[in-house]
């Protein structure tokens, strides 16, 4: 089984998504960019647009407004200013 990526979406209001993932793709300020297990670490700021959580097949989208991504040994944390799911 491949490794999976521990991924958190936070907004203000609340926990939107938390847990293991194959893939997360994010729109950065400077460019997209796409996070799977054993990444880098780095972090970046967000511009508005779609967060995609790829897992076993399935998307899942979400649409975000300005944050911050967070990418550490431990997985991918995205703090969002707003965040609302589009597709489940």
């Amino acid at each position: 089984m491949a490794e999976k990526l521990n991924f958190s979406l936070v907004s203000p209001e609340r926990e939107l998504f938390s847990g293991a993932v194959d893939q997360v793709d994010a729109p950065g300020s400077e460019g997209d960019f796409g996070v799977l297990a054993g990444h880098a670490p780095f972090m970046a700021t967000l511009r508005e647009g779609r967060v995609v959580v790829r897992n076993e097949g399935r998307e899942t989208v979400y649409e975000v407004k300005g944050g911050f991504a967070d990418v550490t040994a431990s997985g991918l944390t995205i703090l969002a200013e707003q965040a609302v799911a589009v597709s489940a």
